[in-house]
């Protein structure tokens, strides 16, 4: 279509910008009084926060502006987005950080670890100890008790409690809020998509940090104008663009370059498989049960980052969103120095290309735009050798 596609999203937002928007929703949860748990990783327990009346928001983290600054304590060759987290509370210019009470972290990797012992010392800030055997007996065991001591900590520091019906309360809403935002997500799945990867990823951003109760009313009326948009036969592209899934590290701010260049060369972008993505929507907690914090301590440990090992989740996740949504090609987007994720993509190329027989394509970068030009390079031969109109 040459008109512009009107947003999912202005009527619900006033036309505010996406960053916006969450700031608004933050600041007036703070002027409300509501605590401000600053959270770095989609492991940190939402359901308990919101079951406590605290609201978790997302520390910055995607921009090369405040990385000199951190690289006079950091090494230079550590991941831009830890980098870019201690810079910007170096800086004090993250306004999420310093509305934030306290400080919710999990040993996802080393480099993180052992900037959060640097935090520490600025505000009170609790490292949980993520089992990365997920499989394991004991690690379902030792991840209960550790989102257990996140409450105790939660209560002395906020002076907040939520009973076990609260947090089952919680968990009910949260499965209705995956439920609603994989419902968002099977439109990306038309031929063509009836949403955009900047709206998904408008709605990625909300919703992931919202509480179900507050974000369901948001869900249902974006839910009932895709269905209007397939009525009308409104999508992004054709049945023949070139489709892209998008895996790898988390992608926000300065490393949204990926999608701005994936969608220079005419492909559209129907899935996004980091863990800033639709991953954290993808399961959900079991329901009525004895310990509520079990439920979602279950819920969590099946979150596959590639912290996990062995990291089979992954794989089969991304076999269920390839049969999902067909891209013609699978880009996996890595952050430099993320060795774990960097590792890790060799297991998912094998896996994209010889069950799938999806192209696939591996894309090692920072936050900076020196190697801009290099990548569409790279991209742009790989979407004009897709053979269009015959998905995986």
């Amino acid at each position: 279509m040459n008109a512009p596609i009107p947003s999912l999203l202005d009527d619900e937002f006033e036309n505010q910008l996406p960053a916006k928007r969450i700031l608004h929703y933050v600041q007036t949860r703070k002027k409300e009084g509501f605590p401000m748990a600053g959270i770095y990783c989609a492991y940190a327990p939402m359901e308990l926060m919101y079951a406590m009346g605290i609201t978790p928001v997302g520390l910055c983290a995607f921009s090369q502006v405040p990385i000199p600054a951190a690289e006079a304590v950091l090494p230079v060759n550590l991941c831009p987005l830890i980098k870019s987290s201690f810079g910007f509370i170096q800086e004090g210019t993250c306004p999420f950080y310093s509305m934030s009470d306290v400080v919710i972290a999990e040993t996802t990797c080393d480099g993180k670890k052992k900037m959060f012992e640097l935090i520490s010392e600025i505000k009170p800030t609790h490292v949980m100890d993520l089992p990365q055997l997920a499989d394991e007996p004991e690690a379902l065991e030792n991840w209960t008790a550790m989102i257990r001591k996140l409450q105790g900590f939660l209560e002395r520091e906020t002076g907040r409690k939520a009973s076990d019906a609260d947090i089952e309360n919680s968990i009910v809403w949260s499965n209705r809020k995956n439920r609603l935002m994989r419902k968002i997500f099977d439109f990306a799945a038309e031929l063509p998509p009836a949403v955009s990867r900047r709206e998904m990823n408008e709605l990625l951003s909300f919703a992931a940090l919202v509480s179900g109760q507050d974000v369901a009313p948001v869900l249902e009326s974006v839910l009932e104008k895709l269905e209007k948009r397939v009525a009308a036969g409104i999508g992004f592209g054709t049945p023949e663009t070139p489709r892209v899934l998008v895996s790898g590290c988390p992608v926000g701010g300065d490393a949204e370059k990926i999608y701005r260049i994936i969608e220079e060369t005419g492909a559209v972008i129907v899935a996004l498989e980091a863990c800033s993505g639709m991953k954290i929507f993808m399961g959900e907690m079991e329901e009525n049960t004895e310990d509520p914090v079990r439920a979602i301590a279950r819920r969590y440990l099946e979150i596959p980052c590639s912290c996990m090992t062995p990291n089979q989740r992954r794989l089969t996740m991304l076999s269920e969103m390839i049969n999902k949504f067909q891209p013609h090609l699978v880009v996996d987007f890595i952050l430099q120095a993320c060795h774990a994720y960097n590792v890790e993509s060799h297991r998912v190329e094998n896996h994209v290309t010889a069950v799938h027989n999806v192209p696939f394509l591996k894309i090692e970068s920072d936050y900076s735009d020196g190697d801009n030009e290099r990548i569409r390079t790279r991209v742009e031969a790989v979407v004009e050798m897709i053979e269009v109109g015959y998905p995986a």
